[in-house]
């Protein structure tokens, strides 16, 4: 089987649609079709079913589906690699990355990059913790943002600690203290997020046996500030977010004071290409600073 063959593939896993698969390559949904019927009859085995969802994998292609991957990241990176020795720099970097980053640090740091690897697409996917640990899994990103709790056995690279702080609805009553203690936080009204969302919050919670008693259960960052500033409970988050967050709230450190780790994740055994590795090392060189 050739490279386009397995392009061809990849293409109708990412799309679910031979026409939407064809439009990516710019090919015939008919070259489509006969490229994957070639592969089945090689193989010995169907590929994809259709249904009214759309294409989709049979198990025989599931199982399949992480060693054609690796193949294209090998011959990304060698291509890669061959640009580089003829003194040019191309590729794409796709990166994941959860709320707190995307609102931050991330922008900056693609800058910067840009600044010195003008050639180089970077492409950004925001989700939760569990959508950028899935997306690494299965690579539909080469690099992942996530903290140390939430890497599920992915390898990960610390870069920095980010420091938990509480948040409150202006003039909430903390006995004159400029800090709080997990123990005070007991039987208060919370609004909470998924926990996909805050899983080191959810497990700072379960370390002090804060039971959440809440009304609000929301997905982002935003909603929960603005839930909180309209007194409708209390919540923990994280410094960076809070950091360039604009609110009309009180925020106390914890004491004694809690952190998440956050660092940059990679699927196991995956071939890093050199314009990965270029942003992957960029990552690390600038917030290993903070």
């Amino acid at each position: 089987m050739t490279i386009l063959a397995y392009q061809v593939f990849y293409a109708v896993v990412k799309e679910r649609s031979f026409q939407k698969a064809a439009e990516s390559l710019n090919l015939t949904p008919s070259a489509i079709s006969h490229t994957i019927s070639s592969m089945e009859k090689e193989l010995g085995f169907p590929l994809f079913v259709r249904s009214k969802q759309g294409v989709q994998l049979t198990g025989y292609g599931e199982s399949l589906r992480p060693y054609i991957l690796n193949v294209l990241q090998s011959e990304d990176s060698l291509q890669e690699a061959i640009a580089q020795m003829n003194g040019l720099e191309k590729g794409t970097v796709k990166i994941g990355a959860f709320n707190s980053i995307c609102t931050t640090l991330l922008p900056q740091l693609i800058k910067s990059f840009r600044e010195q690897h003008p050639s180089i697409e970077i492409e950004v996917y925001q989700g939760t913790y569990d959508d950028v640990r899935k997306w690494i899994k299965n690579g539909t990103v080469d690099l992942g943002f996530l903290s140390i709790s939430s890497a599920g056995g992915l390898p990960i690279i610390p870069l920095f600690k980010d420091r938990l702080v509480s948040v409150m609805p202006k003039g909430t009553n903390v006995g004159g203290k400029e800090f709080v203690r997990m123990e005070d936080l007991r039987g208060k009204g919370f609004v909470s997020q998924r926990e996909s969302t805050d899983a080191d919050i959810q497990n700072l919670l379960k370390k002090y046996d804060v039971e959440v008693q809440s009304n609000c259960h929301v997905v982002d960052d935003q909603s929960t500030i603005a839930m909180v500033e309209s007194g409708l409970g209390i919540c923990i988050m994280p410094s960076l977010l809070m950091s360039t967050m604009r609110s009309d709230v009180d925020i106390y450190p914890i004491e004694p004071p809690e952190y998440r780790v956050i660092g940059i994740c990679t699927k196991k055994e995956m071939i890093i290409s050199p314009a990965v590795n270029s942003m992957r090392e960029h990552i690390i060189s600038t917030l290993k600073e903070i």
